[in-house]
């Protein structure tokens, strides 16, 4: 058949296709194109400046335009389903973990910490200080969230001292945080460790030896990279900049409290998330009741947690930060005594968590929605195609990326494709000789390399701690995520050449 413009050859084969072979084929290419469109949209609306809070719901809509599925239940059935699922579940560690941060900075415990610092470590390594303070933190339990609140005025202070662009800032946090000390140190506790754990029944200290080489590799390009940067941009007379923190800059009231008095709420968190959490086990340790749901099942709670284990960790860290909220808020309380008191800032950290989380949840929902259309099948069968073809190491590498970058979530893209493959990649590694526990170090750290996507939920909220946009700062953390996208296949290499796990 002649078609009489070529520019209109795929809505004449929609119509007049000569059999249902052809129509078929063509629903499928539209549904491949709705999909690239919206994640298109989505990042360069994101880019742009746009809400992700308003435009998530909008694209998740218009992927799935030509499914067999119809846009508004797409929305209000899967897209809302997945956000609820989110915030709820996180919903705790956005808000107290905002509180505590706002307390600790607006406390003068954060500016106390960060001087000492400074004066350990020095300006000249302004960055190192802010990634191994990122990396201590994120190994230490924190949620990564709970970090970037807490470490964002640790930052601003190091890099104003030592007059540091700050548009460099979210870059630096970012691979503090969300690199080596939550996927690659052995037996970090971040759920990025811990999901690979339930698919291959390996704990969290797998492949120390691959971690170690992985984690020297994420902080060595966080710093390489700021650090040349913040050369090159000092050499064009280019400083910190005159930003005001926080809103409308005031006098700061001179109260100095010690570091070592500042850092106690920090060694809280730390100390009693350990122990409510118990993440070895210990006889002694505390161990939250197992039937504590059971007076719940009658309600039908639609979202409620199938046991306490899969809410334990919201439940001890929640508890860490109210009691170390309580024991920042005594410790600055002269400071807060002469400024605006305690009402003022509590109430902003909680209005300012409530878009966080919203951020992160519609990123991730969008994801889920992408992944659940008949049109992200091809893709699906491709990277099992790649499984068989290169073997399991490289088919979790690629499948892990992709699916982090759809969703803009290291957790969520690494779920899927585990949910997608797993068993899979399994099956094939045990077959080849390779110890599920290196499939498990090489899965984790492919899921943070090219997470940061404009979309990406954790990066807009990180974003909009610093007071910047995507403009100011997404430059250097697209290099960075560049440059940390080929950590893992590094890691392949260095297993294959020396057999280390």
């Amino acid at each position: 058949m002649m078609y009489p413009d070529c520019r209109l050859k795929i809505i004449w084969q929609f119509f007049y296709a000569r059999s249902a072979v052809e129509r078929k084929e063509t629903i499928r290419l539209l549904e491949a194109l709705c999909i690239a469109v919206a994640l298109i949209g989505l990042m360069y609306f994101a880019y742009r400046g746009w809400s992700i809070i308003l435009i998530a719901p909008f694209f998740a809509g218009l992927a799935a335009l030509a499914s067999i599925f119809g846009v508004l239940p797409i929305y209000s059935e899967l897209y809302m389903t997945r956000l609820a699922e989110y915030t709820k579940t996180y919903y705790p560690i956005f808000l107290f973990g905002a509180v505590f941060a706002r307390l600790m900075e607006k406390g003068g415990l954060a500016s106390s910490v960060a001087a000492k610092i400074v004066e350990v470590l020095g300006e000249k390594r302004a960055v190192l200080a802010v990634l191994l303070g990122c990396g201590a933190l994120t190994y230490g339990g924190l949620s990564v969230f709970v970090v970037a609140f807490v470490m964002y005025p640790f930052g601003a202070v190091v890099f104003r001292k030592a007059d540091i662009p700050k548009r460099l800032l979210p870059a630096t946090l970012w691979v503090g945080i969300f690199s080596f000390a939550m996927v690659s140190l052995p037996g970090t506790p971040q759920i990025q460790n811990i999901i690979p754990s339930s698919y291959f029944s390996t704990s969290t200290w797998s492949a120390p030896i691959i971690g170690l080489f992985a984690s020297f590799l994420f902080l060595l390009i966080g710093w390489g990279w700021v650090t040349h940067r913040a050369n090159k941009l000092k050499a064009r007379g280019e400083g910190y900049g005159r930003h005001v923190e926080g809103g409308r800059a005031k006098p700061k009231p001179k109260i100095h409290i010690p570091w070592y008095w500042s850092l106690l709420p920090l060694v809280m968190v730390i100390v009693i998330n350990i122990i409510l959490s118990n993440p070895f086990h210990w006889t002694w340790g505390f161990h939250w009741a197992e039937d504590a749901l059971e007076t719940f099942l009658p309600l039908n709670l639609s979202l409620m947690a199938v046991n306490v284990g899969k809410v334990s960790a919201i439940w001890s860290i929640s508890v860490a930060l109210v009691i170390s909220s309580f024991a920042a808020a005594f410790i600055g309380r002269k400071r807060f005594i002469v400024m605006d008191g305690f009402l003022a800032p509590i109430n902003y950290a909680a209005i300012s968590s409530a878009t966080a989380v919203l951020n992160v949840a519609s990123g991730y929902a969008f994801g889920c929605v992408i992944t659940s259309l008949p049109g992200f099948v091809p893709v699906t069968q491709m990277l099992i195609g790649i499984a068989d073809s290169f073997g399991p190491l490289l088919s979790a590498v690629i499948t892990t990326n992709i699916m982090a970058g759809i969703t803009g979530s290291a957790s969520g893209g690494l779920t899927i494709a585990l949910s997608m493959l797993g068993e899979q990649w399994a099956y094939m590694s045990q077959n080849a000789g390779i110890p599920l526990e290196v499939l498990h170090r090489i899965t984790a750290i492919a899921s943070v390399g090219i997470d940061p996507v404009p979309h990406c939920g954790a990066l807009v909220t990180l974003l909009a701690i610093c007071g910047l946009t995507h403009h100011d700062s997404y430059y250097d953390i697209a290099v960075v995520m560049g440059l940390k996208f080929f950590v893992p296949f590094l890691c392949i290499l260095f297993y294959m050449a020396t057999g280390l796990a």
